[in-house]
């Protein structure tokens, strides 16, 4: 069984989206992996995912209701086989923590490295745009990451 860890600052955001999106793919093609998702902070633990987060998800018919935030932890250095985190700023501080091998989820679906931006501090109107643009985004990369570990 493969381990996957999406990583975002809150865990409220972006890294729920991911694990969201991740168990339906693997749900509906039945593969071996174990999803889950962390937030490099403590500032949201034990909260479900954000609101908007949770409308752009049911929009696209993936239920992220009952996902709560946690805190990256030690034990998920060994636990987890690949790991991915939404922008360099995510990554640096996983790795500073003590992972290896952690990917930035922008350098996957053609992105060229791009950060995953936090919609969280999104404002006014942009807010569903921003967040339906960043689903997008973490949607293709997702898939792309799901299509090539399925293959190894």
């Amino acid at each position: 069984m493969k381990k996957i860890l999406f990583v975002c600052l809150g865990n409220i955001c972006r890294s729920p989206l991911a694990h969201g999106v991740a168990e339906d793919i693997i749900s509906k093609e039945n593969l071996d992996f174990e999803v889950d998702s962390a937030g490099t902070s403590h500032w949201h633990n034990g909260e479900a995912p954000c609101e908007n987060s949770i409308k752009v998800a049911q929009s696209h018919g993936i239920d992220i209701s009952r996902q709560t935030s946690r805190q990256i932890q030690k034990e998920d250095i060994a636990t987890y086989d690949y790991v991915f985190a939404m922008d360099r700023q995510n990554k640096e501080d996983m790795e500073n923590f003590g992972f290896k091998n952690v990917y930035l989820l922008g350098d996957f679906a053609h992105l060229n490295g791009v950060n995953v931006p936090d919609p969280y501090f999104f404002t006014g109107q942009s807010v569903t745009f921003g967040f339906e643009k960043v689903y997008t985004m973490i949607a293709t990369c997702v898939e792309d990451i799901i299509r090539k570990l399925s293959k190894e």
